[in-house]
């Protein structure tokens, strides 16, 4: 039965909203996501009540409560970003920030300037990618001793699945040649069985005590700072990953405060199942809970996916598992038990196979289960998306950052089922996209532009990179639009700039598909109300 799905969408229903205008008319070049475009979209009550010409549009409305929208931008259906991490967006604009971090010489730099401004205490960032650096390889604890060596330093790899800490974080862990990796982790040695600094998936836990306490304040302040950091940038909503049980009150109380400007729906860890009594949305339709999140394998850059056959650049290892099935089909029972819904991240082809196995056996009939990334995907496996009915919840601008190792990592053959979007929408599956920020930058319109042009933003592809999985803008903007209602039940309620649907857009100026420096993020609607940016004059 669909009854996550239905029950989050009755709970989630856009309440009428007290406007400044009983109706607002947007002029202009609008995408309605249905495949045609329209000129005029008249708002009532925080829906559409017409959409189509301008010349057609049913009533009068007064000058000061229309929209116009200036030449070259556009509007289209709110955009929903299907897989980030809230806190951690936020997070990162509060820690040391090593995007774009080009080399261990700047890695260094970079943390050298931090400890100068934080003379206390450990030192935390993220957002490192050892790909492309001159150096060749990724960064050690003597890397780090040789800027800061007095007191703990853990950097992690841009996607969460490793890190690399200095040998003060080591010593206070307790971590020498004697620990034994734990189980779904491993502890990078070198030749002598030495800690090298670089710890993998369950293994950076070994960590946790030394990073500074998340309690309330912290968490609240990160959570807010990453909502308006997306909503400045085009998103309407968020599918909130591994969100943990504290979060969920803070996230209600920004929502009644008016501080919360996207509509979240929220996948918590699996230790906070216990707690919750089934999917929910707080009154203002803003903070919802929708199900649960696992994981099955790590990630693809630090080797932690599953893989059946070893990887081509380290030939000791095919990954790891991070749960069992029993653990996994035990935690599915209670979700669907509760009548939440559930999601499993899954990388490697391994990966996902195992969960597709474990689906087929406890997924209910019409449950939108998902898997989260479907990264590396047997070509054989890919059918049974479709026709298990589960959703593939995938982040274009992966493929476009891993352009530059997978090859390496995989082998050729094994990138015929990597990032395979368009394959998976060819047999029928639903595919919701997202960008898994911070992992990524977290912008719709790198997004839009890595699902359409499947290069990397320089416009670089590479031989045997499959151009063929490319989407059409509609296709790029249904997986952001549509596709997320639907993983929630919400189709019939937003997702399109149609009659009767919730009025939220997302406008730029400028065209998203080709990429951020083509367009930029003028303001967005949500039920019809001003949620970011600046309406124009």
């Amino acid at each position: 039965m669909r009854r996550a799905a239905l029950l989050l969408s009755l709970l989630c229903a856009t309440p009428a909203a007290a406007q400044d205008c009983d109706q607002r008319l947007v002029l202009g070049n609008i995408l309605t996501g249905t495949g045609e475009r329209a000129q005029a979209a008249l708002i009532e009550e925080g829906r559409f009540a017409f959409v189509g010409r301008a010349d057609a549009v049913p009533e009068e409305v007064e000058a000061e409560c229309r929209i116009v929208l200036p030449e070259g931008a556009v509007a289209m259906p709110g955009l929903t970003d299907g897989h980030a991490h809230l806190l951690g967006i936020g997070l990162r604009e509060m820690t040391l920030n090593l995007e774009g971090t080009a080399s261990i010489e700047e890695l260094q730099a970079r943390l050298a300037e931090a400890a100068g401004d934080k003379p206390r205490g450990t030192i935390t960032g993220r957002g490192w990618i050892e790909t492309g650096w001159p150096e060749g390889r990724m960064p050690t604890r003597e890397d780090l001793d040789a800027v800061v060596a007095n007191r703990p330093v853990i950097l992690t790899r841009a996607d969460g699945h490793a890190a690399v800490v200095n040998s003060a974080a080591l010593w206070m862990a307790g971590i020498d040649a004697d620990t034994a990796d734990p189980e779904g982790g491993r502890i990078v040695r070198d030749e002598s069985g030495a800690a090298t600094g670089l710890l993998i998936d369950n293994a950076e836990a070994l960590v946790a005590d030394l990073r500074p306490a998340l309690d309330e304040a912290r968490r609240r302040e990160a959570l807010e700072r990453g909502a308006r950091l997306y909503a400045e940038r085009g998103w309407t909503g968020l599918h909130n990953m591994s969100v943990d049980a504290e979060d969920l009150p803070i996230l209600e109380d920004l929502a009644r405060r008016g501080r919360l400007p996207l509509r979240v729906a929220s996948y918590v860890v699996p230790e906070a199942l216990a707690g919750l009594e089934g999917p929910r949305c707080d009154e203002t339709g803003r903070a919802c809970t929708a199900g649960v999140k696992l994981y099955v394998d790590g990630a693809l850059g630090s080797r932690g996916a599953a893989l059946f056959a070893p990887y081509a650049d380290e030939a000791a290892t095919s990954g790891l598992l991070l749960i069992s099935e029993e653990e996994a089909k035990a935690y599915y029972a209670q979700a669907q038990e509760k009548g939440l819904g559930v999601t499993t991240h899954a990388i490697g082809d391994r990966g996902n196979a195992l969960v597709l196995d474990w689906y087929a056996d406890a997924m209910p009939e019409g449950g939108r289960w998902r898997i989260e990334h479907a990264q590396i995907v047997r070509p054989e496996d890919i059918p049974r998306f479709s026709r298990l009915g589960v959703i593939a919840s995938m982040q274009p601008s992966h493929a476009i950052g891993d352009l530059h190792f997978a090859s390496d990592r995989l082998g050729d053959d094994r990138l015929d089922g990597a990032y395979a979007w368009a394959s998976l929408l060819a047999t029928g599956a639903v595919v919701v996209g997202g960008s898994d920020a911070p992992v990524e930058q977290g912008d719709p319109r790198i997004e839009l532009y890595a699902a359409t042009q499947r290069r990397d933003l320089e416009g670089f592809q590479g031989p045997g990179w499959r151009g063929r999985e490319a989407l059409s803008e509609q296709a790029a903007l249904r997986i952001f639009t549509r596709s997320p209602a639907y993983a929630l039940g919400q189709e019939e309620e937003r997702g399109q700039v149609a009659e009767g649907m919730a009025a939220d857009l997302s406008v730029f100026g400028g065209d998203p598909f080709a990429g951020p420096e083509a367009a930029e993020p003028l303001f967005t609607l949500i039920g019809g109300e001003l949620a970011a940016g600046e309406l124009p004059e």
